[in-house]
């Protein structure tokens, strides 16, 4: 397995799994996401072995990198890629704090068991919760680390520097709560 970046050959695969692994209201206009990734600010990565599989997209400040989307083709999923993914992602950022942010596991979401399979497949990865709960894109969020801290102040520095101001604005982070630290 192998990590690569965006390139007119991979991203047309990349697109169509953003487009359908993330509902509309929690995507960033892509041409945004490119511009910063041209910048040195975000990452656009494929995760291919023998062909595409999937996608990892970061935001970069710093000693900070938010995992802000991954998502593993569906006819890929259930066969250990997104763990083998995740350690190629770990590999590649070692020495950098590596966090992201989940849907909240609220019992009354309609998609809750997903939730629920999401936030136990990250801990199955040594990616546990920070104690920070933040409304991200109007979606009441968890954020999870691979080993470090991460403070709301930290995490809000690194999305005003590394998506800019028109993305900024759109995410309009909100801290709900912050425990320990």
């Amino acid at each position: 397995m192998q990590l690569h970046t965006i390139s007119p050959s991979n991203k047309p695969d990349i697109v169509r799994l953003y487009k359908e692994a993330f509902p509309r209201s929690e995507r960033k206009p892509f041409s945004l996401m490119e511009r910063r990734e041209r910048a040195g600010h975000m990452e656009i990565l494929s995760i291919e072995e023998e062909g595409f599989l999937g996608l990892a997209i970061t935001v970069l400040h710093e000693d900070l990198v938010l995992l802000d989307y991954f998502a593993i083709s569906p006819g890929a999923r259930g066969q250990g890629a997104g763990g083998r993914a995740l350690s190629l992602l770990k590999k590649r950022y070692a020495g950098r704090r590596l966090f992201l942010e989940i849907e909240f596991p609220e019992e009354s979401a309609s998609n809750y068991a997903d939730r629920l399979r999401r936030r136990e497949f990250y801990r199955r990865h040594d990616i546990t919760p920070v104690g920070l709960e933040i409304e991200d894109m109007g979606v009441h969020m968890e954020v999870l680390s691979y080993g470090c801290p991460v403070s709301f102040a930290e995490f809000t520095a690194l999305l005003e520097k590394g998506l800019g101001k028109a993305m900024f604005r759109m995410v309009r982070p909100v801290l709900l709560s912050q425990t320990g630290e």
